[in-house]
């Protein structure tokens, strides 16, 4: 028996989905959660065999409890779910080393199979998904500058992210100039904006 732990914030989806794996003799759904942070507690109290993780959820995404798997080295396979074509995302899944990851508008038999197939050691991507790998886009932006950029995202000030940085207030706002004329968008927030639609942040 497949043991699988679900996490979905969508609920009609999550329902749906869930619903038809029922029906398979040898999956099992042993959790249907909603955010990330039930994710992460329902792996670790049910220990199931994949873990189909939507890549945008409240509180923790979907990429940073593949993180925190790979971290501890669980033997739990992942699939990640996804509306987004994002070459970034999926740049990070990939490095991840996740075992699935596949477009929500894939037929319910495609995921089923990814599910046996994953078991089996295989890696399974939707096709359209693997078309934007190889269209790959790299960041320009510096490591530093990404960081900037995810605490403006977060509604931090210059002075916060400063602060946090241990950077001058002069030095962040450079880094956020840099990252302006790099994304070409006249504001932080576009900037911001644009490098999350790419997955850069």
């Amino acid at each position: 028996m497949i043991r699988i732990v679900m996490a979905e914030d969508q609920k009609m989806l999550s329902g749906a989905m869930a619903s038809l794996l029922k029906l398979e003799d040898d999956i099992e759904v042993v959790a249907e959660v909603a955010d990330g942070k039930q994710a992460l507690a329902a792996i670790e109290a049910k220990q199931p065999d994949v873990c189909l993780l939507d890549i945008e959820m409240p509180y923790v995404t979907g990429l940073e409890i593949a993180e925190r798997l790979r971290e501890q080295g669980s033997s739990c396979k992942i699939i990640i779910v996804t509306t987004f074509t994002r070459p970034g995302y999926l740049q990070k899944a990939m490095n991840l080393k996740v075992e699935g990851y596949l477009l929500k508008d894939e037929p319910i038999d495609f995921l089923i199979a990814t599910i046996r197939k994953v078991v089996n050691g295989e890696r399974v991507i939707s096709t359209d998904l693997a078309a934007a790998l190889f269209l790959n886009e790299a960041s320009p932006l510096t490591d530093r500058e990404q960081e900037v950029l995810r605490l403006t995202k977060s509604g931090m000030t210059t002075g916060q992210i400063a602060k946090t940085l241990f950077l001058t207030n002069g030095t962040v706002r450079n880094y956020l100039s840099s990252a302006i004329q790099k994304l070409e968008t006249e504001s932080r927030q576009q900037a911001v904006r644009i490098a999350e639609e790419k997955g850069w942040i």
